[in-house]
């Protein structure tokens, strides 16, 4: 890594991060992010339309940070079973990082209408894309059941590890967020694996 600083749009991603957690997205101002990436008020409006649409940036970033540090700890690997669990421990170690990062990226972001309505996030499209394939990897290899909807599955999976980085973030309940990953990995391998069909009743004897 080089000893540059980092560009200025980081700078106030990343100070924003910091004011979010500490004052929350609604009372936070514009004032108080430019302050603490130590630039004018001004040189905010040269990056980002508005407040949101910093707390917006600060999610696709983070999902964007995830998704690369998945797609390099699932390169060498190739069976689905394994290939679901390290995406899901993936997920909890980065977020892990960053107490005030969870709480932006769960709590805060809520607080606009913006995301929850149409914001048009492509690391979030992606990052579901994902956990849909390795699902329908394990179906096509028989080792998921054949029933399961995998853009569904994406969608609860992705709801199970945002809400645990919730309460890890909000409160001291969980430990370790890897610990807790591994608990959620193993809930939804447990759903997804293929059983064997009832024994017929009538071939028994």
């Amino acid at each position: 890594m080089s000893g540059n600083p980092p560009d200025k749009r980081r700078r106030i991603l990343d100070a924003a991060v910091t004011v979010f957690a500490q004052h929350g997205f609604y009372t936070a101002k514009v004032s108080q992010i430019a302050k603490e990436a130590g630039v004018a008020d001004g040189t905010i409006y040269l990056y980002f339309k508005n407040k949101e649409d910093i707390l917006i940036q600060v999610f696709i970033d983070a999902m964007d940070e995830i998704l690369k540090r998945q797609e390099a700890a699932l390169a060498q690997q190739t069976d689905p079973v394994q290939r679901l669990r390290t995406f899901i421990t993936t997920h909890f170690a980065a977020v892990a990082e960053s107490r005030a990062m969870a709480e932006v990226i769960t709590v805060e972001l809520r607080q606009s209408s913006k995301f929850m309505r149409d914001t048009d996030m492509k690391p979030f499209g992606q990052y579901l894309g994902m956990i849909a394939r390795i699902v329908d990897d394990g179906v096509k290899a028989g080792l998921f059941a054949d029933a399961v909807d995998s853009r569904l599955i994406a969608r609860a999976i992705f709801g199970a590890v945002d809400e645990l980085a919730l309460e890890w973030a909000m409160s001291d309940r969980i430990a370790s967020l890897v610990e807790a990953g591994n608990h959620v990995a193993d809930l939804f391998l447990q759903g997804l694996a293929r059983r064997a069909p009832p024994a017929d009743p009538t071939q028994v004897g």
